[in-house]
Order: structure tokens, then C-alpha cells, then sequence
């Protein structure tokens, strides 16, 4: 079973305080997380997971103090794993689907306006907190259902509803 939002985050602030073990168990928790989360994106470039799994773990573990303890916790570590999945397309110069990367452009912001991801924020506070962190697990980020249930402490079945129905909320919202 994958630690639930609350547990990772309780670990970080933990470890932040100075809670060595609680910073070791924290990365401990995260490397299965990582590992789904690049090997769904790695599987035709033919990367190494393990070494990009660890370099993301260093890169939290090294940016730490960065993270702001009023905001949720996953979106800061799939932001940095993102980071680090570009890097290395750059430095290997793998050539990726357009529509995967037009999901990380929409992910992480970096249109051509720079607006795109501070819009979808103003959107999905509109709608409620289970179904926004749903759409962000899903869509924004890359989990599969299963990663957001147990991230979030929710059955898959509600995690399909959130989503849709949060969908379908935020469609209603943005037609004429």
C-alpha cells in the first residue's frame, strides 16, 4: 500500500524539524512512488528508472528547505521529478510523443503565456478540494487512479467519480 499525502507530509516536516530518520523513511516512501511515476514515462526511451529515481531523491532531499509547509507536498516532488525527466530527454536527447509533451508543457506551466497552470488552479478552486486534488492526481500529474486512491486515502471507485464529476464541473464552468 502507497503512504497517503498526510503520512508523506507529516515525514517532510518531520525531517525538516531535524528528524533524521523521519527524513530517511520519507525518501524511503517516496522511491516506489518515483519508480511508477518514470517508468510509465520511460517506457519507450529505454532510460534507466533507477538512476533517475535516485537523482530526483537527491534533488528533494538537497531542496528540502525549499518546500513551503502551507502547500500539499506531492505536487512540490512530482514538480521536481518533472524537472528531472526533462533533464535528462535534454541530455540524452530522446525524442518523446508531442502529446506527451504537450502534458508536461500544460503540467508544469511552461506555455507560451506562462498562464496556463495559474488558470487551471483559479478553475479548480472552484470545485471541491476532493474532486480538484483528483483532477490534479490524474491529470496534472501523471498518477494512475490506484497512485491517487492511495495517495489520497480514497477507493479507486471514488477517485473515477472525483474526477469525473469534477470534470463535468469545471466543463459547465468554461462553455459559453
Amino acid at each position: 500500500m502507497q503512504p497517503s499525502e498526510h503520512v508523506l507530509k507529516q515525514l517532510m516536516i518531520a525531517g525538516l524539524d531535524g528528524d533524521a530518520r523521519a527524513q530517511q523513511q520519507f525518501l524511503q516512501l517516496l522511491s516506489p512512488l518515483l519508480r511508477n511515476y518514470f517508468a510509465r514515462r520511460l517506457t519507450r526511451a529505454g532510460l534507466d528508472v533507477e538512476d533517475l529515481v535516485q537523482d530526483t531523491l537527491i534533488a528533494i532531499h538537497t531542496r528540502r528547505m525549499s518546500y513551503d509547509r502551507t502547500r500539499p507536498l506531492t505536487p512540490w516532488v512530482y514538480a521536481i521529478a518533472r524537472h528531472k525527466l526533462v533533464d535528462l530527454f535534454r541530455k540524452s536527447r530522446t525524442t518523446v510523443a508531442l502529446e506527451d509533451v504537450e502534458h508536461e508543457l500544460i503540467a508544469t506551466g511552461a506555455t507560451d503565456d506562462g498562464l496556463a497552470s495559474i488558470d487551471i488552479e483559479r478553475l479548480l478552486e472552484t470545485i471541491s478540494p476532493k474532486q480538484a486534488n483528483s483532477i490534479r492526481d490524474t491529470k496534472l500529474h501523471g498518477l494512475s487512479i490506484t497512485e491517487s486512491a492511495a495517495l489520497r486515502g480514497m477507493s479507486e471507485g471514488d477517485v473515477k467519480v472525483s474526477v469525473h464529476r469534477g470534470l463535468k464541473a469545471l466543463m459547465a464552468k468554461i462553455k459559453p
